[in-house]
């Protein structure tokens, strides 16, 4: 697919120079040169004015995380401009107004506004803004979100128990007691756009916005390809047969951790069987009628998130531009 790098999150070519992240004497001269640091709260990147927050390693935050240890800063590579590039969770920080109660929602509509930055300044879900950030920008965020949500739920040795330690500039987690190394994860998930004739399937998970729709998806299983997974997935969730598959584009997903694989299959059946215990619903939706949902013209179905490879998918199928 010749878009397939225009994707949110992808097709910045973000240079993250892997040799150095063993480097620490030369990380800790990064990091004091001074360095660009991208503070995240709570999975949250610090955003000014549509662009990533990036401040010194001298701001407060960022000092008292670095003075548990120059390592709890996330190496993200070079930028051509802005030099060195870090992340450090700054999730310890708690805003005097802060309301719990509305974080977990779809998507948290609230904003924190921490110490000693403009006003203008706050740290915004990801998933609100992606669209409004740069490429580089938005590749950023998104490896600092996977990457340290990984280390926040992958404290502790898998092999024996014990507590693990942040290594090679944040790519890696080592266990002082048995010596097990322990390396970020990621996981697939095939996300399918399946068509027959001049029409493509989409459903919905419960507990989705009213009128959201989107493509079917599912994760990869073990000894399984993605075309294997895309055949399976689409007949579990919709009763649907599905013939030739090809793949379209990837996107990293860091909600918490998800790669994305986008894939085009023409379905053999069409009678939709749900499984209520993997969707509420799944439709057929024609050419004609998935126009008018980008339009905000249909009267029981939204357009697909803007920013996720679904809506970037039925985007160029609908423009005919998937070759």
């Amino acid at each position: 697919m010749r878009h397939a790098e225009t994707v949110t999150f992808g097709g910045s070519r973000l240079e993250r120079h892997a040799e150095r992240r063993g480097d620490a004497q030369r990380l800790a001269r990064d990091i004091q040169g001074p360095a660009q640091v991208l503070m995240m709260w709570r999975g949250k990147p610090l955003i000014a004015d549509a662009a990533l927050g990036l401040v010194s390693a001298t701001h407060p935050l960022v000092a008292q995380t670095l003075a548990k240890g120059a390592e709890q800063a996330v190496f993200l590579g070079q930028d051509e401009d802005r030099g060195p590039l870090f992340a450090v969770d700054v999730s310890h920080w708690v805003p005097d107004d802060l309301d719990d109660s509305q974080l977990n929602q779809f998507l948290d509509p609230t904003q924190q506004t921490p110490p000693d930055v403009p006003d203008h300044w706050a740290f915004c879900e990801l998933r609100g803004i992606m669209t409004h950030l740069s490429p580089r920008d938005a590749e950023l965020a998104a490896t600092a979100r996977g990457i340290l949500e990984w280390h926040r739920i992958h404290g502790f040795c898998a092999n024996c128990g014990a507590a693990s330690q942040m290594a090679q500039a944040g790519w890696q987690r080592n266990c002082p007691d048995c010596g097990r190394h322990h390396f970020p994860r990621t996981d697939p998930v095939v996300i399918m756009l399946i068509t027959h004739g001049n029409s493509v399937l989409v459903g919905r998970s419960p507990g989705w916005p009213d009128k959201m729709y989107s493509l079917l998806a599912g994760f990869v299983e073990p000894g399984e390809t993605l075309e294997a997974a895309v055949r399976r997935e689409v007949f579990e969730e919709a009763g649907v047969r599905v013939g030739p598959v090809r793949y379209l584009a990837s996107q990293p997903w860091p909600f918490p951790a998800s790669l994305m694989f986008g894939a085009w299959g023409q379905a053999t059946t069409s009678q939709i069987t749900i499984d209520p215990s993997e969707i509420e619903d799944a439709v057929w939706v024609t050419r004609e009628e998935m126009a008018q949902v980008f339009e905000g013209n249909h009267p029981l179905i939204n357009p697909a998130r803007e920013g996720a490879i679904a809506h970037f998918l039925l985007h160029n199928w609908l423009a005919d531009t998937l070759d």
